[in-house]
């Protein structure tokens, strides 16, 4: 497992400012956090997605990759770190299993 803590530099007013991820070693995300401008955080799994938040699709490639594009600023960081982004985020209001 790999964890990411991704800033996305953008005006968008709805969409994330910040995401977490949990990345599993095939490069595929296991577990999501967006946080948004207004501090709201929400979260997906494999179990809980919806129009809002979910899980790619296709493997997210290395992190050198993603800071090589302008808009983002990414880091590596600790299982804990994650974990403790995870625990303070909320399931989306339309999360389905």
């Amino acid at each position: 497992m790999e964890y990411w803590k991704v800033d996305w530099l953008h005006d968008f007013e709805s969409e994330a400012t910040r995401i977490y991820n949990e990345i599993g070693d095939d490069g595929y995300e296991v577990r999501k956090v967006h946080q948004y401008r207004d501090g709201r955080k929400l979260k997906a799994d494999e179990l809980h997605e919806s129009d809002e938040i979910g899980l790619g699709t296709t493997p997210v490639g290395p992190i050198e990759d993603v800071v090589a594009q302008h808009e983002f600023e990414a880091v590596v960081i600790t299982p804990q770190e994650f974990e403790t982004e995870w625990q303070g985020a909320s399931w989306p209001g339309g999360a389905h299993t």
